[in-house]
């Protein structure tokens, strides 16, 4: 299964009474496939506001952009959680809806071990036979996958890959270990570039709401061993990658990419509580960076 090297994490528009708006969701599939030149899409992210989003709504997403999408690009579902019981049961629905592949977050708060992470991946993978992407953001879950375990589960024949976002260390020791199938995605935009060069396949991004066709053409360059030209656009476009997540200070994602979208014509409402919209200043930041498109 081919998912190509820019892969959005796309958020989920909601409308005044914070609820899906699915007129806007159609319009940005639209524009990340055509204008964004995304290859596939993640739905129900973490960037997709997968903590508030119920089951049933998080269903209605995966059928409504599989149908949406066609043949145009690749629809990935985030069926992972903390629940071993309710990962497998949202797998398989996701399964039935049409998906083609399914991205699995390591379980947050329990804190397993590293076992215990094994077995709960090996458990859905066993559930389906759809391809999986694992998802590795200790930042968010307060445990880490391990580069030894991430191994251990390339090995199962439908975990076709990881998005990483623990270190450039992690992707170098995965990406020179692993299966050829296996293929490595950095969930870190300013790291794209870097990650590239120590192996990986590409990148599952927030940054490619705004600057995805730029960041293809990034992508391409240092594919096509024009490292230069790669390395000039990293440059052009890292101010925007450290922009959307520090905005001046942290910001919750997707806080920062609704309100620019919102700047470029797209009415993807503000995120649901507890996550806030920008502030005043936050909001003139953003405005700026949009100003560097």
């Amino acid at each position: 299964m081919r998912f190509g090297r820019l892969m959005t994490a796309m958020v989920t528009p909601f409308d005044d009474r914070g609820q899906i708006n699915w007129d806007e969701t159609s319009r940005l599939i639209d524009y990340l496939i055509h204008e964004q030149k995304s290859d596939s899409l993640v739905i129900g992210g973490t960037t997709g506001e997968s903590p508030t989003l119920s089951d049933d709504e998080k269903l209605e997403l995966f059928r409504f952009c599989v149908e949406k999408a066609g043949d145009r690009c690749k629809i990935i579902a985030g069926t992972g959680s903390n629940n071993t019981a309710n990962s497998i049961y949202m797998s398989q629905e996701a399964e039935k809806l049409g998906v083609d592949a399914l991205l699995l977050v390591v379980p947050y708060y329990n804190k397993p071990s590293q076992e215990g992470m094994f077995r709960h991946f090996e458990a859905i993978a066993h559930s389906t036979e759809l391809p999986i992407i694992l998802y590795n953001v200790p930042s968010r879950t307060m445990s880490s996958l391990t580069a030894k375990t991430t191994l251990r589960l390339a090995e199962i024949p439908n975990i076709v890959g990881t998005k990483e976002c623990a270190s450039l260390e992690h992707v170098t020791q995965i990406a020179t270990s692993a299966p050829e199938h296996f293929k490595v995605y950095t969930g870190d935009d300013s790291a794209a570039l870097p990650a590239l060069a120590v192996g990986a396949y590409g990148v599952i991004s927030v940054a490619s709401h705004i600057v995805g066709a730029t960041m293809k053409n990034m992508i391409d360059s240092f594919i096509e061993g024009d490292v230069r030209q790669a390395t000039l656009l990293h440059q052009q476009l890292f101010p925007i990658f450290k922009g959307m997540f520090e905005c001046p200070e942290p910001l919750p994602n997707p806080s920062a990419v609704k309100y620019a979208l919102q700047l470029v014509g797209y009415d993807v409402g503000e995120p649901r509580l507890p996550i806030l919209p920008p502030n005043e200043d936050e909001v003139e930041f953003i405005k700026g960076l949009i100003a560097l498109i």
